[in-house]
């Protein structure tokens, strides 16, 4: 990213693992909750259950990471401004987030019926995998405002440096939900609607933690609730552009997955669920990584604010290289232990069999992705939205066309590839834009004015 190393203090390694570490640790939890789902769906009587999981997760995932920009835009926002050391305004940017979370998550409620007459038609899964996501979707629905204000308070907390504080709230959250997976499947044989509605209790419950947590760091920071941050339309303007071009680079983001999932469901049930086993191994590892992709945020932020041209690749520099050693780390380890995994997460040979078939794909997708994880902390820190929005479109446009060509000829292989070459191409787009983010962080001179 930077034409040569920048010389580094040792403390910034501390201060990138301070950050990271605890992130990656909540990070990682949040996957367990997928693999806690496809370990107790897994080993029921049919595969359309674990389908059904699959189908459901991915339908709110789109849904709910589309408004990630509610998580996304809050960090680099309140880094900027802590970097700035204007406390009003570090408020002011948790008071916007928080405000425009609660009246989303009501509009998803008011629209459930909508979202879910368009997304199962588009996926087009069998009747059976159809008729069980629609028992998933009616229970899961109502955790939406929470989810939402979810994202905001974990954004806040990552902004402000605060790792121990979101790792707490994360491990809330995620401890929550795989404790009620476990009982209510397991324990009351709820089936499907027990993993939705264990998602619904925990986002509740994580919530309450999330507000407490919040009320001791605003003791800690000072400042005041001044009614004229929240009502400063500059501020306001630059809220929306930033939540606009994150939407509309997560909305593509959402897309693939959407793209990836459905043209699985048309090669069958079995590598639907294959998929499905497979996509844990990526999600476990993209959790883990965006550690330090979050504390790419957080210290790119943070310096922008304060215009410390210099801080900023040194942190850019420090995070990326800890995160390529943590990428070769996981393709290592899923090389030795995959087919353990495997078997782990399910029970149904067949299901076991097409698995182990495209378990490559996810060997090497760590060192493949990593890049693209990083570049995108990078720019979320420094709010240049506008450049990640173009990137992944540019990215998206390339991906829908390797599946148009490849996947008819090459199957479920062909989708694996067309997935891999989208996260190099999203990697490639971003760090061609890289230099101007440098150059638009450097200090304002007098001349400049």
């Amino acid at each position: 990213m930077a034409t040569s190393p920048p010389t580094v203090e040792p403390g910034m390694h501390r201060q990138v693992w301070r950050l990271a570490g605890p992130i990656m640790i909540s990070n990682v939890s949040t996957p367990l909750i997928g693999v806690v789902d496809t370990a107790v769906v897994g080993h029921l009587e049919h595969s359309y259950y674990l389908g059904a999981v699959a189908v459901g997760a991915l339908i709110f995932t789109f849904v709910f990471w589309s408004f990630s920009f509610l998580r996304m835009g809050t960090t680099g926002l309140t880094a900027q401004a802590s970097g700035a050391a204007a406390a009003d305004e570090v408020r002011a940017v948790l008071a916007r987030a928080l405000i425009l979370a609660a009246l989303l998550g009501l509009i998803l409620i008011l629209l459930q019926g909508a979202i879910a007459a368009i997304a199962l038609p588009l996926i087009n899964p069998s009747a059976d995998v159809a008729y069980h996501t629609t028992r998933y979707f009616e229970v899961r629905i109502w955790s939406a405002p929470a989810t939402l204000a979810n994202y905001a308070v974990l954004g806040w907390l990552i902004g402000m440096q605060r790792a121990g504080s979101a790792l707490a709230l994360q491990l809330v959250l995620n401890g929550t939900n795989i404790v009620l997976n476990l009982l209510f499947v397991v324990g009351l044989g709820w089936g499907v609607p027990g993993v939705a509605l264990a998602s619904v209790i925990a986002e509740y419950t994580a919530l309450a933690a999330g507000s407490l947590l919040i009320a001791r760091h605003l003791r800690w920071i000072g400042g005041t609730w001044d009614g004229r941050c929240l009502r400063n339309g500059r501020a306001f303007r630059r809220l929306m552009a930033v939540n606009r071009d994150i939407f509309i680079r997560t909305l593509c983001l959402s897309l693939v997955l959407g793209i990836f999932t459905s043209q699985g469901a048309q090669l069958g049930d079995t590598i639907l669920a294959a998929n499905a086993v497979l996509l844990n191994f990526h999600m476990f590892m993209v959790y883990a990584l965006d550690g330090f992709a979050h504390a790419s945020e957080a210290l790119v932020g943070s310096r922008v604010g304060a215009r410390d041209v210099g801080g900023l690749r040194r942190a850019v520099w420090v995070s990326t290289v800890w995160a390529a050693g943590a990428a070769a780390l996981f393709t290592s380890v899923y090389a030795a232990t995959g087919t353990l995994i495997i078997d782990a997460l399910t029970g149904i040979a067949e299901v076991r069999s097409a698995a182990r078939d495209y378990l490559p794909w996810a060997v090497v997708a760590p060192v493949i992705s990593v890049w693209s994880f990083q570049l995108d902390g990078i720019f979320l820190g420094a709010t240049r939205t506008a450049a990640m929005r173009n990137a992944m479109i540019v990215s998206v446009g390339a991906y829908v066309g390797m599946v148009w060509l490849i996947v008819p000829g090459h199957g479920n292989h062909g989708l694996w590839f067309a997935f891999m070459a989208f996260m190099v191409i999203r990697a490639f787009t971003l760090a061609m834009a890289y230099p101007a983010l440098v150059r638009a962080s450097a200090p304002t001179t007098a001349s400049d004015g």
